[in-house]
């Protein structure tokens, strides 16, 4: 029952593969992901505010494709700061220190429990979409032996994911003129933001694949 309810879910996932830090939708398509700083506007004077706001008008102006930004919100696991802090107490050298550690502690641990502390990250979804269509490339490949068909469908890939780190790229260098600073994430770290992205009691804003 288990295995029909997975293989059931797995249907909604757009995702085939995760190679070399790109995302292999089911549909052909492909997906880079960048991680981008973040700056405090509301800090800024008017100037500023004005030249970042300027900035990213410039840097949509450039592009000529689509991308999605997410803002990413979890609340932020405390208890292994708290855990370290309890460790450290008998190593303090005075009875003083020891309880103005222990109160320090029990104070983070009320705030926390009383409030909701959210961390955030930002990220810019890249797409790319090959212009063979998949049914030319599928009736080239059914002529040619698995050798062949290997080789031919590893080449297409680099190329296309060329394409895409030049996407990713592109929208890394644009971002420099608002104050932030975008790289593209690994395949490890697609994957962990993936399995967020679908376990929607860990995470608020889902990811989405298909726009």
């Amino acid at each position: 029952m288990a295995t029909k309810s997975a293989g059931a879910t797995q249907q909604f996932v757009p995702v085939k593969e995760i190679r070399n830090g790109t995302i292999v939708l089911k549909d052909g398509g492909y997906r880079g992901v960048l991680i981008c700083s973040s700056i405090n506007f509301g800090l800024k004077s008017a100037d500023e505010q004005h030249a970042i706001v300027l900035g990213f008008q410039n840097f949509l102006n450039t592009l000529d494709f689509s991308i999605q930004i997410v803002i990413n919100s979890r609340r932020m696991d405390l208890r292994p700061y708290l855990a370290l802090l309890a460790e450290k107490a008998p190593e303090q050298k005075t009875e003083l220190m020891r309880i103005q550690l222990h109160e320090y502690v029990e104070f983070v641990r009320s705030f926390t429990d009383q409030a909701n502390i959210m961390t955030k990250s930002f990220y810019i979804i890249v797409p790319y979409t090959p212009h063979v269509s998949a049914a030319a490339t599928v009736s080239f490949l059914k002529r040619e032996s698995a050798s062949v068909k290997s080789a031919a469908q590893e080449a297409s890939f680099e190329q296309d994911r060329a394409q895409l780190e030049q996407r990713l790229s592109l929208v890394a260098e644009g971002l420099v003129g608002t104050g932030v600073r975008a790289v593209p994430l690994g395949t490890e770290e697609i994957i962990e933001l993936l399995y967020r992205s679908f376990n929607p009691g860990e995470l608020e804003n889902p990811i989405r694949l298909d726009n």
